[in-house]
């Protein structure tokens, strides 16, 4: 899964020598939004009705398939076969299920078609499938794209300064602390997330997803957030009805241990788009949207990069133009990486490595003498 994935791995000689942990430029880079955008044909820019539904049919095709196959034919498998088989069922279906929510989350940015109204219908439907209060996420997602790589405004996965790490985090940065805190966070991060801002920008009070009068939201989203928490409650309803007539294990080796690896990709993806030794940090005397939006990095996740719909390996155009369909992301990043030259990132690491090195390298953020508004991960206590 690690393996160099379809077109997303480096192709010239100059990127494959490039050092991934190499820090990329920060400063005000020499080009505009809209000299990137005119690099990109137009029609990777259009978003299509059909195609875009062609991908969630896909999907949910295979979904189907797995569930199929689980519920028919693995009571019949003798032992220890059944034992092998959930755990491939759990993974396959995991993974598939994450492009589902990927999908989910293209609505959420209008990339899915010209029809607002689509949009938020498929990812109302979709998230709350997939236990994610749409409207709310969506809201706060937005803001996070507004504000990348903002060290006061930025919405997730937003780096402390050394001053601020609580006490006890110098006795964590030790494998057996950092196994225990990587379970934690790829397995109760995204409720705790949503539920309790962990991870999240401070607020000056207590901040809640399923909050419609919370801080996060305006008067203008309120209503949409009350819509959010029907579909999360109507789930919950269903699986609940689903849970008394089939059994609470049934449901859990169904949908319940494909969701936490679905909850677990997205943590680890979303960690690894914005956490990265060589990407910089801004305060608000240096931030601007651009460069915030280039301090993201591209990764490679092998196969997974087609199944997560290219979301890992064209993460900075994404950010860039977050209205472009999936399907024209890939050629949209073959056509901005000359232009970006080395304010494009990109670092074929496989994912398992990644992880356990950025979960070691970057625990705070300080200034150096490149400038006191540009932080940079450290990790030395």
């Amino acid at each position: 899964m690690g393996a160099r994935g379809r077109m997303s791995a480096p192709t010239t000689k100059t990127e494959q020598k490039k050092n991934p942990l190499e820090r990329v430029p920060h400063s005000k880079p020499p080009f505009t939004i809209g000299d990137i955008k005119k690099a990109i044909p137009p029609h990777c820019f259009k978003r299509s009705l059909l195609s875009s539904f062609s991908y969630v049919v896909y999907d949910l095709i295979l979904v189907s398939l797995f569930y199929y196959i689980a519920t028919t034919y693995f009571h019949l498998l003798p032992s220890p076969y059944n034992y092998i088989a959930w755990p491939v069922y759990w993974i396959l279906q995991g993974c598939v299920c994450t492009g589902v929510w990927v999908i989910a989350h293209e609505c959420g940015h209008h990339a899915f078609s010209d029809y607002q109204w689509v949009d938020d219908t498929v990812g109302l439907i979709l998230h709350s499938a997939l236990m994610v209060p749409y409207f709310s996420w969506k809201y706060s997602h937005r803001r996070h794209h507004s504000n990348t790589g903002s060290l006061e405004r930025d919405e997730v996965f937003v780096p402390k300064p050394k001053s601020k790490m609580a006490w006890y985090s110098k006795y964590l940065n030790n494998p057996p602390a950092r196994v225990i805190t990587l379970m934690i966070t790829l397995t109760l991060g995204w409720p705790l997330y949503l539920a309790f801002n962990v991870s999240g920008r401070p607020y000056d009070r207590f901040a809640c997803h399923y909050d419609p009068y919370g801080p996060i939201y305006n008067d203008r989203e309120r209503l949409q957030i009350y819509i959010s928490d029907v579909g999360v409650i109507a789930m919950t309803y269903l699986l609940y009805r689903v849970a008394v007539v089939k059994g609470l294990a049934w449901l859990i080796c169904i949908y319940g241990v494909p969701l936490l690896i679905v909850n677990g990709f997205l943590v680890l993806i979303t960690f690894l788009q914005h956490t990265h030794p060589s990407l910089p940090h801004y305060d608000s005397s240096e931030w601007d949207w651009l460069r915030g939006a280039l301090a993201t990095v591209d990764r490679d996740y092998g196969v997974l990069n087609k199944v997560f719909h290219n979301i890992t390996d064209t993460h900075v155009a994404h950010h860039l133009f977050s209205t472009m369909p999936h399907y024209h992301a890939m050629e949209a990043t073959k056509a901005i990486k000359p232009l970006l030259g080395e304010y494009y990132q990109f670092d074929g690491t496989p994912f398992y490595k990644a992880m356990w090195r950025e979960a070691k390298e970057c625990l705070y953020v300080e200034p150096d003498e490149c400038g006191k508004g540009v932080f940079w991960y450290k990790n030395k206590f």
